[in-house]
């Protein structure tokens, strides 16, 4: 048994939460740096050049990516052989949030009630999702999400018969619906089969794919390349101005369905698809 204290993890989200918010991850540099090379419309160039220069800016001046400095979005892989010491898991999770918004100086954008909106000053509570695993290590993902783009998710309810064109019919459907409002050039997370609420968590998780990295399914990783062309033959383009680049990458997450069924969420990102994974 492996004890982690909760300060640890408190530190860790603080830290993580601030990195994100000013940092592009690797994999979206490296990704994003090949698109503006990519990009066949004058317009779309110019516009990823000046998104690419307001990255460095950001990174270099320790400034925000954008000013939707989003909700965090928390994925906790909890190994069944660390014991927490020192209080409530999720109060530090949060507290860590608290934190590293405050200190940060990062616009908190959490109110506290759906309908009567007033603002908690402090970002929190954080969307955490827990999942325990084998082993004695903590693995931490901190996605902070904004609302543009949170905006345009959308679950279909598709019937089995509809098969993988349905699936594809879907995703294109979100991602034209979308159209400039997720801030082009995007990324699309999707989940393929669950239920209802696992399908969008599917979604959300996909986009925190290291997008360098295949899927280990044949008939996934083809889906995700025939999808992206698929995206970027819409036309939409860097800010939705037009372009050959309306996404990044495309991720996609499956699992197993009831045999009357067939659901399927999109969850799309915008350009920074901002996510810091760490290990405890």
């Amino acid at each position: 048994m492996r004890i982690v204290k909760t300060e640890e993890i408190t530190k860790n989200i603080k830290e993580m939460c601030i990195e994100a918010n000013h940092v592009l991850s690797p994999d979206m540099k490296e990704v994003f740096e090949n698109r503006v090379k990519q990009e066949k419309s004058a317009l779309g160039k110019k516009i990823l050049s000046q998104l690419e220069e307001n990255l460095v800016i950001a990174r270099e001046d320790m400034i925000p990516i954008c000013q939707d400095t989003g909700m965090a979005v928390v994925f906790m892989e909890v190994g069944q052989e660390v014991h927490i010491e020192g209080g409530s898991l999720t109060e530090a999770v949060n507290r860590g949030v608290r934190e590293g918004y405050i200190q940060g100086y990062l616009r908190k954008s959490v109110v506290s009630d759906p309908i009567e909106r007033i603002n908690t000053k402090d970002n929190t509570p954080a969307i955490i999702h827990y999942d325990i695993t084998e082993g004695d290590r903590i693995q931490i993902t901190v996605a902070p999400k904004g609302f543009g783009s949170e905006n345009m998710s959308r679950v279909f309810m598709l019937k089995p018969a509809d098969g993988i064109e349905g699936v594809k019919e879907a995703i294109l459907t979100a991602v034209k619906d979308a159209g400039p409002n997720a801030c082009p050039p995007v990324v699309v997370g999707v989940g393929i089969g669950g239920t209802f609420e696992k399908c969008a968590l599917m979604a959300k998780h996909a986009l925190t794919r290291d997008l360098r990295e295949e899927s280990p399914i044949p008939y996934v990783r083809e889906l995700e390349k025939e999808m992206l062309d698929k995206i970027n033959a819409l036309g939409i383009g860097p800010g939705g101005l037009g372009g050959s680049v309306t996404a990044l990458g495309v991720n996609i997450e499956t699992y197993p369905t009831h045999i009357a069924g067939l659901p399927v969420a999109i969850n799309i990102c915008c350009h920074v698809n901002r996510h810091v994974h760490r290990v405890i």
